[in-house]
């Protein structure tokens, strides 16, 4: 969960890492580092905490050099340090970068120190630079030495290594952790996200899990996992500078709040044709897949699983599918049985996320009928592995708390909803009126949006607090559990959610003046349950925050009613998360703490 950039040019290369290092360190800000190749020296700079300590050191010292590596920290092995920063090097001659986990390092580091060399550091990253260097010492290239030292790492990695004697040209490998290289005009770049190198190019090669390249200023050579030299193709991505600029918002999870009524109509754009969805909106031949689809597998982790949880009931009720859901992480350790005809869904904003590539690639050796992505990343590896996939076109999201990711998700997963309901020939009349519903989605959200003012009122009350709890039913117990997790994640208040029914066996226990208690409250046929829910919190002197349709009947003293916009019933999800998005930053904002990167949180979750 870090982030990788390194570059040959016949410029000075300093600049240009570290401001890639600035657009990465979503993924990983525990601390920072970059190696830059000097003729006879290499000047190695690390530093503590974010990349702008890091670029202080480097307004300092004022390093030149063309070639180069740079690396963005978020914590696995070692604990954030500068001597567990990147790059790590051996011997004062080899310097390397990585993303990723050494499963075997104890066994490599054991064989290694006997050896001779000496670790500086806790991590698994130090011992590829000795084991690249012991292969150097014996006369072999670094592409020699690279393939040499891959068969004996087990795991997952992306890596880019110097070394003293060759100022011309690095090399990079690739394993089970993205990786990609950036055409320029005269120099070459690689890294662990586009969005690191797309202010100096728009032309991208992906690299294939066992490759490994060579990169000059002038030109480029990959070979692949049997060192056969191989083409891939180059990729046209325009990296809008806006889309990774906050503009005029305090944070970009602020920002990227507001756009998600501009989000939604990118979702949606394209795939929905008068009264009902368009065919094969998933890839060629997708729309007949579906028609076979029995039963559904829906893999996923954190914020996605929400979504996916949302998506369960979505399935039972529109496309009468069964519908199992697991967290990607655990999917594989029960030993899933997968009925005739099974559809494997996964969802992941990056398509990165490790557990959820497991997952799908477990699922490929299963009788699965096929798999389908949820994802907001074209190039990701999760869209190009899986069968067929629609893309959310929410745009970058660079807050590590999902919001538009969160919230397109639903909507593309609504669409394939709808899209196996019609393969299948079902609910022609429902499937018009949620079509219809979506259209107009985008202004809905914009009502919502405009609710901020109310919930600035709450927020004091719920920032000087210590915990929270959530409650809904139904099918808002998944937004439920996303409104506490987003709480969690940028404000540090401890918050559960549970299922409103669930209040009296165990958590009513908690109910005092102390614990805030948010309650989502949609017109429906369970409204009435969850306001006799409501009743208990009231009765024992807790502080009720509810969000609820206008026709529910709720007398709040203590705490506020907040009446939400009207929209139909199986939309709802998406516009009542919205406030909860608002209510928690801007409790973050009154606590003061890191809203964009929130403490031992990355974005792209790349290790197991």
């Amino acid at each position: 969960m870090c982030g990788i950039i390194a570059a040959a040019s016949t410029r000075n290369v300093g600049k240009l890492l570290v401001q890639g290092l600035h657009k990465m360190e979503y993924r990983g800000y525990d601390s920072a580092g970059i190696a830059l190749h000097q003729e006879n020296s290499i000047a190695h700079l690390r530093a503590l905490g974010k990349v702008q300590l890091l670029e202080d050191m480097m307004i300092s010292e004022k390093p030149k050099s063309k070639l180069g590596i740079a690396h963005t920290r978020w914590a696995t092995h070692g604990e954030p340090s500068e001597v567990n920063a990147h790059p790590h090097k051996s011997k004062d001659k080899v310097y390397i970068v990585h993303n990723g986990i050494i499963e075997n390092y104890i066994e490599l580091k054991e064989a290694l120190v006997k050896d001779g060399y000496e670790f500086s550091s806790q991590t698994d990253s130090e011992l590829i630079a000795h084991l690249l260097d012991s292969f150097l010492e014996k006369g072999n290239s670094m592409i020699d030495a690279m393939y040499l030292a891959k068969e004996k790492l087990e795991g997952a990695y992306a890596i880019a290594a110097i070394d003293i004697d060759n100022n011309n040209s690095l090399v990079v490998a690739r394993n089970k952790s993205p990786l990609l290289l950036g055409i320029g005009t005269d120099e070459i770049l690689a890294a662990s996200d586009p969005l690191a190198i797309g202010q100096l190019t728009n032309e991208f090669v992906f690299l294939e899990d066992g490759d490994v390249a060579e990169i000059s200023a002038e030109s480029y050579k990959i070979f692949d996992e049997n060192k056969k030299e191989v083409e891939r193709e180059i990729t046209n991505i325009d990296i809008s500078s806006q889309a990774t600029s906050k503009g005029d918002y305090k944070h970009f999870m602020e920002k990227e709040i507001y756009e998600q009524p501009e989000a939604i109509l990118n979702t949606l754009d394209g795939r929905v044709g008068g009264d009902d969805i368009l065919d094969n909106i998933f890839g060629l031949g997708s729309s007949e897949l579906f028609a076979k689809a029995k039963r559904i597998q829906i893999v996923a982790c954190g914020t996605s699983l929400h979504a996916g949880r949302v998506a369960a009931n979505w399935l039972s009720s529109i496309a009468e599918l069964p519908c199992q859901i697991d967290y990607a992480s655990e999917y594989r350790y029960r030993n899933p049985h997968v009925d005739e005809n099974s559809l494997l869904i996964t969802i992941s904003q990056s398509g990165e996320t490790a557990d959820t590539l497991a997952a799908l690639r477990y699922a490929k050796e299963k009788d699965y009928l096929g798999s389908v992505s949820i994802c907001n990343v074209p190039t990701s590896s999760l869209a190009r592995e899986s069968d067929f996939v629609l893309f959310t076109n929410a745009g970058p999201e660079i807050g590590v708390a999902s919001t538009k990711a969160f919230t397109t998700q639903l909507a593309g997963l609504m669409l394939l909803v709808l899209s196996l309901a019609k393969s299948r020939n079902l609910n022609p009349k429902l499937r018009t009126r949620i079509i219809t519903a979506l259209r107009t989605l985008p202004e809905v959200i914009n009502e919502t949006l405009a609710l901020k003012e109310k919930i600035l009122d709450l927020a004091p009350a719920i920032a000087s607090k210590d915990n929270a709890l959530f409650l809904g039913r139904g099918i808002f117990y998944p937004i439920a559990k996303e409104g506490a997790l987003k709480l969690k994640e940028i404000s540090y208040i401890h918050a559960e959610a549970y299922p409103a029914g669930e209040l009296k066996h165990g958590p009513l226990a908690l109910i005092d003046e102390d614990m805030p208690v948010i309650a989502l409250a949609p017109e429906s046929e369970i409204a009435e349950k969850l306001v006799s829910n409501l009743e208990e919190v009231k009765a024992r002197g807790g502080t009720l925050y509810v969000f609820a349709d206008p026709s529910v009947k709720m007398d709040v003293k203590n705490g506020a009613f907040i009446s939400m916009p009207k929209c139909d019933f199986f939309l709802t999800p998406i516009i009542y998360t919205i406030p909860l998005q608002i209510l928690s930053y801007e409790v973050a904002l009154l606590r003061g703490t890191d809203i964009d990167q929130p403490r031992n949180l990355a974005k792209s979750v790349t290790v197991e």
